[in-house]
Parts: structure tokens; sequence; C-alpha cells
């Protein structure tokens, strides 16, 4: 059963990752590169990590949180290197949950959920691939490593333990805020909706993040 109480520490963890992630979202979501914008970005997502062993969260999970926290450092920063790293760290990220997925039970789901996510990815080479350019071939890997994890969370049993509810709810989100980041960064030109698609997609992938860590703990 999942745990009724969080220790004084998992607590003020928590607490922190919130308290940041607010912060982010209502004053670097949507502004350029700084240092500042680094590490309350990166510890938004860091503290959720070192809250998950005292939430007795599997091994997999605190590794997919860590390697998150890689990504945005990464992402944060300006460049194509660092992209590229962000990217990677990211994909490692979801390898990681779909590690802990298939740990919890996760099996293939229905045809219907296996079509929309083949459409989906499918849809990538009309509307993302031709924007990428040089990055085209990484950008497909991460599209492909992303559907996936995507599968096994439909995929978990429903009713293989208490939070599985809100891990599907949190991995869905997080293909959500994946799918507005290449939308902001390869489609939509500067100006007002880049700036909101970049503070809806920071509470779709944060609170994924905070979403698969609480409905996994115990």
């Amino acid at each position: 059963m999942i745990p009724l109480t969080v220790s004084p520490i998992s607590a003020l963890l928590l607490v922190t990752a919130a308290g940041l992630a607010l912060w982010q979202v209502l004053r670097y979501a949507a502004a350029p590169p700084s240092w500042m914008k680094t590490w309350v970005k990166t510890g938004s997502v860091a503290a959720l990590a070192l809250a998950a062993p005292g939430l007795a969260a599997p091994w997999a999970i605190t590794l997919g949180l860590a390697l998150g926290a890689v990504g945005d450092f990464c992402l944060s920063r300006p460049g194509e290197r660092a992209f590229l790293a962000g990217m990677g760290a990211f994909a490692a990220g979801h390898l990681a949950y779909l590690a802990a997925f298939v740990g919890f039970g996760a099996t293939l789901p229905g045809a219907g959920a296996i079509l929309g996510l083949l459409v989906l990815g499918a849809s990538t080479e009309l509307w993302l691939a031709p924007r990428t350019g040089a990055l085209r071939w990484p950008v497909r890997g991460y599209v492909l490593i992303i559907l996936a994890m995507a599968l096994a969370a439909l995929g978990l049993p429903p009713e293989g333990f208490a939070g599985q509810g809100l891990v599907l709810l949190g991995a869905l989100s997080f293909v959500a805020s994946d799918l507005i980041l290449a939308v902001e960064m390869f489609v939509l030109p500067e100006g007002r909706l880049r700036q909101i698609a970049r503070r809806v997609l920071w509470v779709l992938y944060w609170g994924g993040q905070a979403l698969i860590l609480w409905g996994a703990r115990g």
C-alpha cells in the first residue's frame, strides 16, 4: 500500500520542489537564459529526485527524475551542444521510466492506443522533422523513445497498484509537454503565443514528473 505519511525531510524537499516550480513558471519560463533560471529550473526537479528515496520510490523512478534534472540544466543553457546533451539526458530518463513501468507490470496496451501513438509518431515526419535541420535524426530517435515510454505507461495494469492512475496521467502529461516544446522550438515564431507555450509546457512537464513520483511512491 502507499504510505500515508511522508518523512519531514521528504516533505521539505517536496515543498521546495513545488516552490521552485512555481517560481519558474511565474518568473523564468518565458525569460531568456540566465544562471538564475538554470538553478531554479534544475532545482525544482532535482528536489523531486532527492525526495524519491524517502518516499520509497523505485530506483528507476529516482533515476528518471535525476536525469530530468540534468536535462533541465542542459536545456536551460544556450547552444546546440547543450540542447543535444539535454535531449540525451531526457531520452535516458524516459528509458528509466519505461523500465519502471515494466517493473510495475506494464504490457502492450490495446490496439487503439498503439494506433494512436503510431499516428502521433508518424505525424512528426510532416510537421516536425522538416524543421529540425541537422537535428533531424536525434529528434527522430527521441520521438521513438518517448513514444515507447508512453506505450508502456498506457500498458500499466488497471489495478496493478494504488497510484497507477497518477503515474499514467504524469507520463501522458510529460508526452504533452514534449509535444508543446517541439512546437514552441521549431514551429512557433517568437511572440506572445510562444511565451504562453513555454509556461504551459512547464506546468505539464513538472506536474507530470511530480505525478509520476507521487503515484510510484511506496
